[in-house]
């Protein structure tokens, strides 16, 4: 029997075995794609998850793409673009998830069960039994937002208020990267006049990751049509464009409700629904919520009882807020006063890096986790 077995190969789950892997647990990675395998992503990672993951920025970056980000150029959508500008240092770096992904993998020292799609689990004495061959002590749901282990304690999901995304990125052609006017360090993002989503242009050395979320699911194909055709007038994309764009889900950790622990289960990353609400990342609340669950495991001496794994819920709480379920007070201010007011503080130098670059997407005012804790 497993100690522990991580349904999804994602940063949260690589990340927990990599956090276990002192622990004398014997531990598994499920997952039902073979590795290195396409992630759709927009592809940023902050300086503290590097931190918090203990990676070595120039042993990285010698194998993998890991391109510095200096700044953001932001506006709404038809309007003139504001750029924020950190001179020091990197203030964010771009990577491949389909490279990043597979270095935590190849990282984490559990056992790798590749190709494996989840189909069932069932209780068992001290556990449960996973596709009728498999035991574990302790089940770990890490298959984002449509996560298995998610369903199968009670995630209901239509209930859930969620961004549908979707997204491309590709190599350019040497003609496409003479051509393209989009500055690797400075990523370039695109509110939308409705206020339901956001569009991203971004550079990564020699390729290109263009994709849009919104929280209003109708007509996304339609919205993401839109976007490009504008991209494409401003001449920041090549205009023989025919990528195919694929999409995902994600949940906003303030709406989320589905449960994150039962007995012997518990959630993490974007299964757990922890992505930020302004910017939608979920890389860094994925890493995170791996580190707190580790820290619980490693404490909780085998008992992984709903009451004893109560503790790595309320350390999430304590470290993402509480979750609000009913609309928060911008929320229910009425759209029109909420669009004239957004339109005029994105054109203020002050409102896209003070709001939107440094709290939303950097998270500047929260310190990386104390990995040596996990």
């Amino acid at each position: 029997m497993l100690d522990i077995l991580i349904v999804g190969g994602g940063p949260a789950g690589s990340t927990l075995a990599w956090a276990l892997r002192n622990s004398g647990l014997k531990i598994a990675i499920m997952d039902k794609a073979d590795f290195p395998r396409q992630k759709v992503c927009a592809g940023w990672v902050t300086p503290a998850v590097m931190q918090e993951l203990q990676i070595d920025l120039d042993d990285y970056a010698g194998k993998h793409v890991l391109q510095p980000i200096t700044g953001f150029r932001i506006s709404q959508i038809g309007q003139k673009q504001v750029r924020s500008h950190y001179p020091d240092k990197p203030v964010s770096y771009g990577i491949r998830r389909i490279e990043f992904d597979h270095y935590l993998l190849q990282r984490s020292q559990a056992e790798l069960l590749h190709g494996v799609a989840f189909s069932q689990m069932a209780p068992v004495e001290n556990g449960w039994r996973i596709n009728e061959d498999i035991e574990a002590k302790l089940v770990v749901g890490a298959g984002g937002h449509f996560c298995p282990v998610a369903r199968a304690i009670g995630a209901k999901g239509v209930s859930e208020l969620a961004v549908a995304a979707q997204e491309v990125e590709f190599e350019m052609t040497e003609e496409q990267l003479s051509a393209c006017t989009v500055d690797g360090e400075v990523p370039e993002l695109f509110f939308t006049p409705d206020l339901k989503g956001y569009g991203w242009v971004f550079r990564k050395g020699n390729y290109l990751n263009i994709g849009l979320g919104r929280e209003d699911r109708h007509r996304l194909s339609g919205h993401v049509q839109d976007f490009v055709r504008y991209l494409k007038q401003l001449n920041k994309i090549p205009a023989d464009l025919d990528e195919k764009f694929n999409g995902h889900a994600y949940l906003l950790y303030p709406h989320a409700t589905r449960p994150i622990v039962d007995d012997h289960v518990l959630l993490v990353g974007d299964a757990a629904g922890l992505a930020y609400p302004q910017s939608g990342e979920g890389i860094r609340p994925a890493v995170e919520s791996a580190l707190l669950a580790a820290r619980v495991i490693r404490e909780c001496g085998g008992d992984y009882s709903a009451s004893a794994l109560r503790a790595y819920q309320q350390l999430i709480e304590h470290t993402f807020g509480e979750r609000e379920p009913e609309p928060d007070l911008v929320e229910r201010l009425p759209l029109g006063i909420k669009r004239l007011v957004a339109s005029e503080l994105m054109k203020t130098r002050w409102f896209t890096q003070k709001i939107v670059t440094d709290r939303w997407f950097l998270q500047s005012h929260r310190e990386p986790l104390d990995t040596c804790a996990s």
